[in-house]
């Protein structure tokens, strides 16, 4: 099954939301880190692309249409050579507050928690440290400029959260649907998910 959907933005900019948005609009199942932390065959396969490894990348997505977030958004470019029919979404937020958010959620503890192979991924995209504001931020925005610059404009969608089902919808020419749009994992989400999570393996 060939990839339909290529979501280039960084983890935190609403792609778990995006994610149920696009199975919701018949573009699912759609891959997200959470399906790589499910599958330990998963992690393998990112494991391998980390080490500079050549991949099957129809293998790497077997029952996907969509993928977004880490890791995946990294590879945006060998994915869209390998999937040229597919369009890309550039999901962004303001780089002050997505810094923010990454530094209360999944920067908070370094990536530490993190499998090797995706700590190594994620530094690629933003740099070693983390916590360095001025870093990430800019390797943020290098790498949505990136992708504004290269993806032919018919095949691009920047895109907000914030703007719900309208934009997203006339992009991939479907119906809106007649609920709202996803909204999970917000900062205070994730909080409470890491010490439900702290509190079971102290238990």
């Amino acid at each position: 099954m060939p990839l339909r959907i290529i979501g280039s933005g960084f983890g935190r900019t609403g792609t778990l939301s995006l994610k149920l948005a696009l199975e919701q609009i018949g573009f699912g199942p759609c891959h997200h880190m959470v399906e790589v932390f499910a599958d330990e065959k998963r992690l393998q396969h990112w494991d391998r692309i980390a080490r500079g490894e050549a991949v099957d990348w129809e293998e790497v997505f077997e029952g996907f249409q969509s993928t977004v977030d880490w890791p995946s958004c990294n590879y945006w470019r060998p994915l869209f050579e390998r999937f040229p029919e597919a369009r890309i979404i550039s999901s962004v937020r303001d780089p002050e507050s997505w810094f923010r958010s990454t530094q209360a959620t999944i920067f908070r503890d370094g990536l530490r928690s993190s499998p090797p192979s995706i700590r190594k991924i994620v530094s690629d995209a933003v740099g070693t440290d983390v916590h360095d504001r001025a870093a990430c931020i800019a390797a943020f925005e290098r790498h949505n400029a990136a992708v504004r610059a290269e993806v032919p404009p018919g095949k691009l969608l920047v895109f907000e959260a914030g703007q719900g089902w309208e934009p997203l919808c006339s992009f991939l020419g479907v119906p809106v649907p007649d609920a709202p749009y996803p909204r999970v994992n917000s900062t205070e989400d994730f909080q409470k998910l890491m010490a439900h999570r702290e509190s079971d393996s102290t238990s």
